[in-house]
């Protein structure tokens, strides 16, 4: 059976990017932080991290045994901890994230910690902009739809959206079945796009991913919120790409359907990052837990 502690190490160096930030998170030397990895990876049989100048690189299977076994690692640490959880409902939280997600689950997951006493602060923006922010120490905790490259932030793997493409039902009867099955660029170039930006963020990663290539099509609505992107496709403006969790109800109710069924779901892992430490903070860390226990239940995105 794998040591605790190696788990532990482990995710230290997987959040921090870094062994010698780890050692410093552990209260270990670097060689014997060195040491803990090199034996989980022989347990393993595999290596975890691609080493170079500027850090570490986690592997696929590192990706996966992170997601795996961080919330149930974190949780141990706090029911092992002195943590004075009345103190830690006491404090204030500065959260940020994308505003749709952050609507539809962030925020009710954590309203029962702010009838206990918790003081949320709540910053809605891009990933990008929020991610800087909290390197500056302007933040306490960010949900982010990219991985911060920033070696003084840490990120923990939080939940899976799978994203959709989606037409109202008039743009959606006038998709040939037959050429979307042999060339789906060309069946759907016609077809006129809402977007959330102009760089045409989801959309440009659905193409990509699914088609090989970027949509040829004329984008006809941007605007900066998936809910009013949605409202524009249920309105016939055009169609889209959207995280399933907002555009299911719709799907449901019949007033937008799928154009495009995958063979395998197109997934984006959004992740809580932190800056190194920052779980020291009681108050974060009890949003940070919360947060991670409740994604367990949404099943994905």
């Amino acid at each position: 059976m794998t040591d605790l502690d190696l788990l532990a190490t482990f995710l230290e160096i997987y959040r921090g990017g870094s062994l010698t930030s780890a050692a410093a998170r552990r209260g270990l030397t670097q060689p014997a932080v060195s040491g803990q990895l090199a034996r989980l990876e022989r347990d393993l049989g595999e290596p975890l991290f691609v080493r170079s100048s500027r850090g570490v690189t986690p592997t696929g299977r590192a990706d996966e045994l992170a997601r795996r076994i961080g919330p149930h690692v974190d949780q141990l640490r706090s029911a092992l901890s002195d943590t004075d959880d009345q103190g830690a409902y006491a404090g204030a939280v500065h959260l940020a994230g994308p505003s749709e997600l952050v609507a539809a689950r962030v925020l009710p997951a954590l309203v029962p910690l702010t009838t206990r006493g918790l003081r949320l602060r709540v910053t809605l923006g891009l990933a990008d902009d929020l991610l800087a922010a909290l390197a500056n120490a302007r933040l306490d905790l960010v949900v982010s739809a990219v991985r911060p490259t920033d070696r003084s932030l840490v990120a923990t793997p939080f939940v899976d959206e799978e994203f959709v493409l989606v037409a109202p039902p008039a743009l959606a009867r006038t998709v040939d079945a037959g050429l979307l099955a042999a060339d789906p660029v060309k069946a759907l170039a016609h077809l006129p796009l809402v977007a959330y930006a102009e760089e045409l963020p989801i959309i440009r990663r659905y193409w990509r991913g699914e088609f090989g290539r970027r949509p040829p099509n004329h984008v006809a609505v941007t605007v900066p919120d998936l809910r009013a992107v949605l409202a524009a496709v249920v309105a016939g403006a055009g169609v889209t790409a959207l995280p399933r969790y907002l555009a299911d109800p719709a799907l449901t109710a019949g007033s937008v359907e799928l154009l495009h069924q995958p063979a395998v779901r197109p997934l984006n892992t959004l992740y809580l990052a932190t800056r190194a430490g920052g779980l020291a903070n009681p108050s974060v860390a009890l949003v940070h837990r919360t947060l991670l226990a409740r994604s367990k239940e949404w099943a994905g995105l």
